[in-house]
């Protein structure tokens, strides 16, 4: 895989940003953003795709985490 280009990774932040703006104002209903998320698929790199996704969920823990509102998952305990 050679270096994307200049232009293409601006285009390709371009559309991440938009997808992530979709999901923002969708509450994080992705199916509302899939035509978005699939032109930040076509635009991306795949590794940049896992770590872009990865990312915003870090982001949005923190997020979560720095306002108080973090809830850890529940777990089951074995008996």
């Amino acid at each position: 895989m050679s270096a994307p280009s200049m232009e293409e990774r601006r285009a390709c932040w371009g559309a991440r940003d938009q997808y992530w703006k979709c999901l923002d104002e969708q509450a994080e209903d992705a199916a509302e953003c899939r035509r978005i998320r699939l032109d930040f698929e076509a635009r991306c790199p795949l590794q940049w795709v896992k770590h872009f996704d990865k990312r915003r969920d870090f982001l949005k823990y923190k997020e979560q985490l720095q306002a108080g509102q973090y809830l850890p998952p529940k777990t089951t305990e074995k008996t």
